[in-house]
């Protein structure tokens, strides 16, 4: 029975599930940016300072906090045997922790912060996400 089952397993390789985790940080960094971007046009003052600022610590905060957790996802995906379900790119704590800041972002949309915080934190984390990307993108073209 559970051979039969798993034909239906989306298994892949190890370079499958490195280019999955760079196109999920890259993707959900740009969408951030992207509404950041739309927001930042209704918010005329301050508009560098807040841009400036955002990247900067945007930085930072890559450096310093997500490129250990994109590491540690990267040594994962290259422990892993070819034909790893794709739905193992991050551990269970890592999705729940996705859950989570999920529904941290749909209760930042729907507050009443100031237009200009929410921008500058939309700008922080998506600049943040898509900088570490980049770890996962080395690694996937030196999987070649």
């Amino acid at each position: 029975m559970q051979n039969d089952l798993s034909r239906f397993k989306p298994g892949a390789k190890r370079r499958t599930h490195l280019l999955l985790t760079a196109m999920l940080w890259t993707v959900i960094g740009l969408l951030l940016l992207a509404k950041a971007t739309y927001r930042i046009v209704h918010v005329p003052e301050y508009q560098i300072v807040i841009i400036i600022t955002a990247l900067t610590l945007g930085t930072l905060k890559s450096i310093f906090v997500l490129d250990r957790s994109a590491r540690k996802s990267i040594e994962r995906i290259l422990d892993f045997k070819d034909g790893t379900c794709l739905g193992a790119v991050y551990s269970v704590k890592t999705w729940l922790l996705v859950l989570c800041m999920m529904g941290m972002g749909m209760i930042l949309r729907t507050s009443s912060l100031p237009l200009s915080l929410l921008c500058f934190i939309y700008f922080t984390i998506g600049w943040a996400l898509l900088f570490s990307s980049r770890l996962a993108w080395q690694m996937w073209i030196r999987k070649k």
